[in-house]
């Protein structure tokens, strides 16, 4: 199994889970076309998995983390 450094900060998974949360129900009730709910769908299962794992793959790729960062003493 892979191990990933939690890269998402608190408010991050916060801001992740509200907007998983609208992409599921934008899926389930917005007229939109079979892709787009697809679409909305898997974006949103890929946020929760993000926001439950603590990390993000995107960041890991460009090198992004927004969690506090520990000063050494």
């Amino acid at each position: 199994m892979f191990s990933f450094k939690k890269n998402l900060g608190n408010a991050d998974r916060v801001l992740r889970a509200i907007a998983a949360v609208a992409l599921f129900v934008a899926a389930f009730i917005a007229p939109v076309p079979l892709i787009a709910t697809v679409g909305f769908a898997l974006t949103g299962a890929y946020m929760i998995g993000t926001t439950l794992v603590g990390t993000c793959l995107g960041y890991k790729l460009i090198g992004v983390s927004t969690c506090p960062v520990k000063q050494r003493g």
